[in-house]
C-alpha cells in the first residue's frame, strides 16, 4: 500500500445507516401503488445501485414505462424520509476526525442523486467533514464505472494512486481499482446482501478507524524508510 494523500468514502452502507429511510419510501411507494409492503431486511438487500435497481427490485415484472413512473413516486416519498432515521454508523466520527487531523482532504463518492445527497448530509451534520461530494447524477457515468473517483482526485487534486477509497460493495471495489486507487472494504453495509469476503479489495476494515489507523502506519513506514 502506498502512502495515501486523499480519501474518497462512500455513503450509504459505508457512513450511514440509510436503510430505515429508504425502506419508509419503499413501502410508502408500493401502498400507493396498491403492492404489498416488504420488511426492512429484504429492501436493504435491494439497495447498492441506486434508486432506479431499488424501484425495479421492488416492483418486478413491470415494464419500463411503469417502472419509470413508480421512481418519480419513490422519490416523491424519499424526499419527504431522506434523513429521518439514518444514522451514523459506529466509528464513523472518529475515523473522520482521525482523517481529518492527517490533514487528508475527503470527498464522498455515492450513487445517490444530487438532489437527496446533500440533504443526507446536512441532516446528518456530515457535509462540513467533506469538501464536495459527487453524486451518481453527478457524471455521464457511476460506480462501478471509475470516472467518480478519477473526477473526485482531479478536484482535490491528487493522483488516483494517492486516493483510498472506502466503500461496503462490490461496485466500490470495481470503480477503485479501475481508477488505480487503494480500496478498503467495511463489513457492514448494503453489498446487495451478500458477503464481503469474496471482493477484491486491500483490506476488509471494521471501521473508518481502522482505515485512519492503516493510513497511519503506512505514513510513518514510509518516513522512516
Amino acid at each position: 500500500m502506498k502512502p495515501i494523500r486523499s480519501v474518497t468514502i462512500d455513503l450509504d452502507g459505508t457512513l450511514l445507516d440509510t436503510v430505515p429511510d429508504l425502506a419508509a419510501a419503499a413501502n410508502a411507494m408500493l401502498r400507493e401503488l396498491g403492492r404489498p409492503e416488504y420488511d426492512i431486511d429484504t429492501i436493504a438487500g435491494f439497495i447498492g445501485r441506486g434508486i432506479p435497481k431499488l424501484v425495479e427490485r421492488c416492483l418486478p415484472g413491470l415494464d419500463a414505462d411503469a417502472i419509470e413512473a413508480a421512481q418519480a413516486v419513490f422519490r416523491r416519498h424519499y424526499a419527504i424520509e431522506n434523513g429521518r432515521r439514518s444514522k451514523l454508523f459506529p466509528g464513523v466520527l472518529e475515523g473522520l476526525r482521525a482523517l481529518r487531523a492527517a490533514g487528508l482532504p475527503l470527498a464522498v463518492i455515492t450513487n445517490k442523486a444530487a438532489a437527496f445527497t446533500e440533504p443526507l448530509l446536512v441532516a446528518t451534520q456530515l457535509a462540513p467533514w467533506f469538501q464536495f461530494a459527487v453524486s451518481g447524477d453527478s457524471l455521464p457515468h457511476k460506480k462501478p464505472h471509475p470516472a467518480q473517483l478519477l473526477h473526485a482526485c482531479e478536484r482535490m487534486g491528487t493522483r488516483p494512486e494517492e486516493n483510498l477509497h472506502i466503500g461496503d460493495s462490490h461496485h466500490d471495489a470495481v470503480a477503485a481499482r479501475a481508477a488505480g486507487c487503494t480500496v478498503f472494504i467495511v463489513p457492514y453495509g448494503y453489498n446487495e446482501g451478500e458477503d464481503v469476503q469474496g471482493i477484491d479489495c486491500d483490506a476488509i476494515v471494521a471501521s473508518l478507524v481502522e482505515a485512519a489507523r492503516r493510513i497511519a502506519s503506512v505514513d510513518s513506514h514510509a518516513k522512516t524508510a
